[in-house]
């Protein structure tokens, strides 16, 4: 059985799918960056990064610098729980 993030990634790797947008999820195992989001991907031009969690449950400092670069950088990057994945279909559909 899937742990409740796990749940959260197939939803938006589903919504991904469905669009055909190009997109990965960096195994870092220990070989990469610390902080790094679980999805990543380009759609339409544009750089996009997920950090998916459950429930309540927050970033790290590491993730949300990370997060923050993306951004400073002309990314887009999101944190999607179970009850925000309207957001990304939102920006999706708007783009």
């Amino acid at each position: 059985m899937s742990t409740p993030e796990g749940k959260v990634k197939i939803k938006v790797r589903a919504e991904l799918v469905k669009r055909d947008i190009y997109h990965f999820m960096p195994a870092t195992g220990g070989y990469g960056r610390s902080g790094i989001p679980d999805i990543v991907g380009c759609y339409r031009g544009y750089f996009f990064a997920i950090e998916t969690k459950s429930g309540n449950k927050k970033p790290t400092a590491l993730q949300e610098k990370e997060l923050q670069h993306i951004r400073d950088s002309g990314g887009v990057a999101f944190v999607i729980n179970e009850t925000n994945v309207g957001d990304l279909v939102e920006w999706l559909d708007g783009v």
